[in-house]
């Protein structure tokens, strides 16, 4: 043994490093200078022999340490930086290793700074395993958030997962562990080992992995996500003016487990197979988008995705991120947009997720009242922790970045809003103002939509906020919380509960079909009829229905074609536009079969063509969040439970909407009109190709001086029970004026928008 070189050992270091209790082995490892020379350390536990080579020259190692731990001093190298590989004897077995301790850190100090501060928008290109090129060495960066950790150590397939071998560089005070390692090669397992203050070891996956592995087996897996090649570069350029608010927008609401099951066996379709089947439907029918429950990776099946483990990490139960991209690829080649369901609400307890990621409540709170959410058993993150808030802006971010997303719909936005959300009194915190408002959830919310908006992404981002909370889609400069969209749950509720009476006593629930428009504009909202209202005994739209068989049927397209008709853009979820009499279950498939029975085909078809009526007609949509696109004509008809609108456009074009909610036909049933004219009845759900009863207005209505409504003009229809008719409003042309004694009425002038 070299005598100089054993003076020279800082025998405390060798001894942390060898009880793996190290979070700075980069300054020990590895080639370090020294008086004299270069000395250069490794610690290869269980290696029986260990020499360095550089260039044609081998240098004999000496063991330092009976567990692995080599030394050599090299006195004739005077350079700071040398090349150099380990010839490694082990088990009777000699093979080349790089050293992973002589590559430099591939963070600069601004990084670090913009994470520690919550800036760091694309910090997922730093944190997590990322494949690199590395002084002309391929391997894997890996990096991890973990501040209160003692150590931490990349374990894995590469290195027969011991905690050991490959101990993380701590960078200063960012809380961050570093380390690349050489070789090691997507598609490889790894987890990150943590040794705890007091000396416990514990193992997670990677907050930040792009892959994982199928449940129930829980390790991140190295990919490389940058390789793929996208083909829909005219669709993201224009996917601006594809979401603009005066667009048709049209959701199909999609679990894509159940969308439809394989026939060999298998579990799941992958994410191309799925998209292979979506398309062609979708297409058809005519929906704008499609709305993913969540992809990110979850343990669970029966969470729906709404319990993440992964939030940077498409499920592997269909497939890889490859394979995903190529799903998004597909859509917007179709000329389909994307919106991915988003869970920043809450994290599941699993051990190899975020729960309790250092030690310490890194990720949630450590208060329970703040950090635990009672109703689902989970946890809350700590909005008010700049790198958490960090890891949620920057991971919305990147599902529109990496994967083309076109919208970010966030679930459970009001639990993040309120501290006393499902808390009984004593079991939450006051703000520091004595309210009940999250205030750093919301400025984490205001945050992320004020960079979305700077970064001219073109994304929508929408809410799924279920109370009053004020200007959840207001401007961010009004004091707003910034959204693109809400969901109006309120409409929502308030209609099921209406159409699942019985007929005969909705007359005395009226007012709960009128309210929506007295709020209608309060924000800019989306009409849900979404997968948790099918699921868990609420029954399926078309079984929540009252009545027969074909009740039931006149009912739903009713409420389709009332939903459809009101303002706000729509969202309507799988199989309940072809009729599925089973609620929503996520171990079956859509219940396709049904479409060989003529109602449901009928049914189907139905929807199709109010889709198409929709997308056709401006005043159903242009104007949906603007007061000058509504008016009411007639909304107390509570005896008769009939309700009269308009719905207008930009050009002064009008439609007329006749509403029955009575199971009752009304034979010339007269009502006011805007002005004198001719109203042809372009849409009825009560056409005999619906599945109807074909009691529609064939022939053109003309306006008399008959006044009704409020209104000097009328006209009298036929309205079919349980019915929408729709109408177009034409002028009379001069020469018709005197004939059918209307006075003449200025058309109004087109706004300027």
């Amino acid at each position: 043994m070299d005598k100089k070189l054993y003076k020279m050992m800082d025998w405390a270091r060798v001894e942390q490093i060898v009880y793996s209790e190290e979070d700075d082995p980069h300054s020990y490892l590895g080639a370090q200078p020294v008086k004299g020379g270069i000395m250069v350390s490794c610690f290869i536990p269980g290696a029986d022999k260990c020499s360095l080579v550089t260039g044609k020259k081998e240098y004999k190692m000496d063991k330092m340490d009976d567990e692995g731990f080599f030394s050599v001093l090299l006195r004739s190298v005077t350079r700071s930086k040398i090349s150099y590989r380990f010839k490694v004897t082990k088990d009777k077995a000699t093979y080349l290793a790089d050293d992973p301790y002589r590559f430099r850190s591939a963070f600069d100090v601004r990084t670090l700074k913009a994470f520690s501060e919550g800036i760091c928008y694309d910090i997922y290109e730093h944190l997590g395993a990322h494949v690199r090129k590395t002084e002309g060495v391929e391997g894997v960066n890996f990096a991890v958030w973990a501040p209160n950790a003692m150590r931490v150590s990349v374990v894995g397939d590469f290195n027969n997962w011991d905690g050991r071998c490959h101990q993380m560089q701590r960078l200063g005070d960012s809380g961050i562990f570093e380390i690349f390692i050489p070789r090691v090669r997507p598609g490889e397992n790894y987890k990150y080992e943590l040794k705890l203050k007091g000396g416990m070891v514990i193992l997670k996956a990677d907050p930040y992995g792009y892959f994982a592995q199928l449940r129930p087996e829980t390790a991140s897996t190295v990919f490389d996500i940058d390789r793929y090649v996208w083909h829909d570069q005219e669709f993201v350029k224009n996917r601006e003016e594809f979401n603009s608010k005066d667009k048709p927008f049209l959701v199909y609401e999609i679990h894509l487990g159940s969308f439809k099951k394989p026939d060999d066996g298998r579990e799941f379709l992958n994410y191309r197979e799925l998209a292979d089947e979506i398309i062609p439907y979708v297409k058809k029918m005519g929906y704008t988008h499609i709305e993913l429950m969540p992809v990110m990776e979850h343990p669970f099946d029966e969470s729906w995705g709404y319990q993440v483990i992964g939030m940077y990490a498409p499920t592997s139960r269909y497939g890889t991120p490859e394979d995903f991209m190529a799903f998004m690829d597909r859509m917007h080649e179709n000329g389909i947009g994307v919106i991915l369901d988003w869970v920043p609400s809450h994290f599941p307890r699993d051990v190899q997720g975020l729960s309790n990621f250092d030690g310490t409540c890194l990720y949630e709170h450590q208060d329970p009242r703040r950090g635990s959410h009672p109703d689902w058993g989970t946890l809350c993150f700590n909005y008010g922790r700049p790198e958490v808030s960090n890891y949620l802006i920057a991971n919305a971010l990147f599902w529109i970045e990496k994967y083309h997303a076109d919208g970010i719909r966030m679930d459970a936005v009001a639990s993040m809003l309120y501290l006393d959300y499902g808390r009984r009194d004593g079991d939450w915190v006051r703000n520091i103002y004595g309210g009940n408002e999250d205030l750093e959830a919301s400025e984490m919310l205001r945050h992320l939509n004020s960079v979305n908006k700077k970064m001219q992404t073109g994304a929508l981002m929408i809410a799924e906020e279920s109370t009053a909370w004020p200007k959840v889609t207001g401007d961010l400069d009004d004091d707003g919380l910034g959204f693109d969209y809400k969901w109006n749950m309120g409409w929502m509720n308030d209609f099921l509960g209406f159409i699942r009476l019985d007929p005969l006593y909705r007359s005395g629930h009226y007012g709960e079909l009128t309210f929506s428009m007295i709020y209608a504009y309060s924000e800019k909202f989306i009409l849900v009829f979404s997968h948790d209202e099918v699921v868990h005994g609420k029954a399926s739209l078309l079984s929540k229905m009252p009545g027969e068989r074909d009740r039931k049927f006149a009912n739903l397209r009713l409420s389709l074609a009332y939903m459809f008709t009101h303002p706000g853009k729509k969202l309507l979820f799988m199989g309940q536009d072809i009729g599925e009499w089973d609620e929503w279950n996520e171990k079956r498939s859509v219940q396709w079969d049904l479409l060989q029975y003529d109602d449901h085909i009928r049914l189907n078809g139905f929807v199709g063509s109010l889709i198409e009526l929709y997308k056709t007609t401006p005043a159903l949509y242009e104007l949906d969040n603007d007061v000058d696109g509504f008016e009411w004509i007639n909304n107390i008809s509570a005896n008769e439970t009939i309700i009269v609108f308009l719905r207008k456009d930009r050009d002064g074009n009008d439609l007329l909407v006749v509403c029955n909610f009575a199971d009752i036909d009304r034979k010339d049933y007269k009502i006011g009109v805007p002005y004198s004219g001719k109203y042809k009845e372009i849409f009825s759900t009560d056409d005999a190709r619906f599945g109807g009863r074909g009691h529609n207005n064939l022939r053109v209505k003309r306006s008399k001086v008959d006044e009704c409504d409020g209104r000097v003009n009328s006209l009298r229809i036929d309205v079919p029970a349980l019915s929408v008719s729709v109408f177009t409003c034409t002028f009379y042309e001069p020469e018709e004026l005197k004939y059918y004694h209307a006075p003449a009425k200025p058309r109004r002038k087109r706004r300027k928008h």
